[in-house]
C-alpha cells in the first residue's frame, strides 16, 4: 500500500477513474470531504459502488473513511458500508481504548448483518494530542487494528504548529512509528495539501519511508506516482534483503547468531527488517523468479 488515494464519496463520477488509477489503495471519504447535508446521498452512492461488479473485479485495497464515532453519521456509515471486498475502515479521531473497541464491536455486528466473512480491519487516524500520547494503547485496543495513520494537519493546526516545520514533522513521525511498533501494527503517513509542490511531497514521503512507514496518503492523482516511486523497494535493497534471508537460513542451520552479509554484521533485528522488505516486494510482484525460489518459505521458518 505505497499510495492511498482519497476519493470523495460525494463524487461518484470519480469512482471509475479512481479504480483505474495507479494507486495501490483507494480511501473513499465520507468525513471531511462531504458536507453534512450530502452525507446520506454520498453513503448511498458508495454502498452502490461497493456492491458493484467493478469492485468485485478490483485488485486494489479498498478503504472507507467513515465519520467519527461521536457523530450521528457513524452508525449509518458502518451499517451500510461494511461490505465484502472492503479491507479497512479508516476511523477518524479515536481518543480512547473504549472508542476503538466500540468501533470494532459495531463493525463486527455489521459484518454479521451483511454476511461479510472476511474480517475488515481498522486503520486509526492519530490526529489529536491525546490520541498521539496514547497511540500505542489505541493500536493495541483490539485485534482488528491493523495500522495507525498520522494526521498532521489536524494534529498541528489547532496548536499553532506549522504544518511544514521539519522538526515537528520528524518528531511526530518518529513517535507514531514507535507507537505502531510497540503494538505490532503498521504506520501510514499523512496527506500533503500542496498539490503543486512535488518536491515537498517527495521529501516528506522519503522521510516517512526512512522511518519505516508503509506509504503515503494522496489527495490528488498526480501524487500517486510520487508515492509509488518513493515507497517502492529498490532492486538493490531487494537483492540485499534476499541475501540476508538466505544467509539467516543458512546460519540457523549452523547455530550462528551473527554473521556478515555484503560487509555488514547481521543479527536478528536486521533479519526482521529484511523479511519485511521481502514480503513487501513479493506483494508488489517485484521479486525475480530466482529470488522467489531462493526465499521460498524461509520467512515462515525464521
Amino acid at each position: 500500500m505505497r499510495s492511498k488515494l482519497f476519493v470523495p464519496a460525494s463524487r461518484p463520477e470519480l469512482f471509475a477513474k479512481a479504480l483505474a488509477s495507479a494507486a495501490d489503495a483507494l480511501s473513499f471519504d465520507l468525513e471531511d470531504a462531504v458536507a453534512a447535508e450530502r452525507k446520506p446521498q454520498a453513503r448511498a452512492a458508495l454502498r452502490e459502488l461497493l456492491l458493484s461488479d467493478a469492485v468485485a473485479r478490483a485488485t486494489k485495497v479498498l478503504i472507507v473513511r467513515v465519520n467519527a464515532l461521536d457523530t450521528p453519521h457513524f452508525a449509518a456509515d458502518i451499517a451500510a458500508l461494511t461490505q465484502p471486498g472492503l479491507a479497512f475502515i479508516n476511523l477518524p479521531k479515536p481518543e480512547s481504548v473504549d472508542d476503538v473497541r466500540a468501533a470494532a464491536a459495531a463493525l463486527e455486528q455489521a459484518e454479521r448483518a451483511n454476511r461479510v466473512t472476511t474480517p475488515i480491519r481498522l486503520l486509526l487516524n492519530i490526529e489529536s494530542p491525546k490520541a498521539f500520547r496514547h497511540a500505542a494503547e489505541l493500536a493495541g485496543a483490539h485485534p482488528r487494528v491493523a495500522g495507525l495513520q498520522l494526521g498532521l494537519g489536524d494534529l498541528f493546526e489547532p496548536l499553532g504548529v506549522a504544518r511544514r516545520e521539519p522538526a515537528a514533522i520528524q518528531q511526530a513521525m518518529f513517535g507514531l512509528r514507535l507507537a505502531a511498533g510497540e503494538a505490532g501494527v503498521f504506520a501510514y503517513d499523512s496527506a500533503f495539501a500542496n498539490i503543486k509542490d512535488e518536491a515537498g511531497f517527495r521529501a516528506e514521503a522519503q522521510l516517512a519511508r526512512s522511518m519505516g512507514f508503509r506509504g503515503k496518503s494522496c489527495i490528488h492523482p498526480s501524487q500517486v506516482a510520487l508515492a509509488n516511486d518513493v515507497f517502492r523497494p529498490s532492486d538493490d535493497d531487494i537483492a540485499h534483503a534476499v541475501r540476508v534471508v538466505q544467509a539467516a537460513r543458512d546460519a540457523r542451520g549452523k547455530g550462528l547468531g551473527a554473521y556478515v552479509v555484503d560487509g555488514k554484521m547481521i543479527d536478528p533485528p536486521f533479519v526482521a527488517r529484511a523479511l519485511d522488505l521481502v514480503r513487501h516486494a513479493r506483494q508488489l510482484a517485484l521479486l525475480t523468479p530466482e529470488q522467489d525460489a531462493v526465499i521460498g518459505d524461509s520467512g515462515d521458518a525464521l
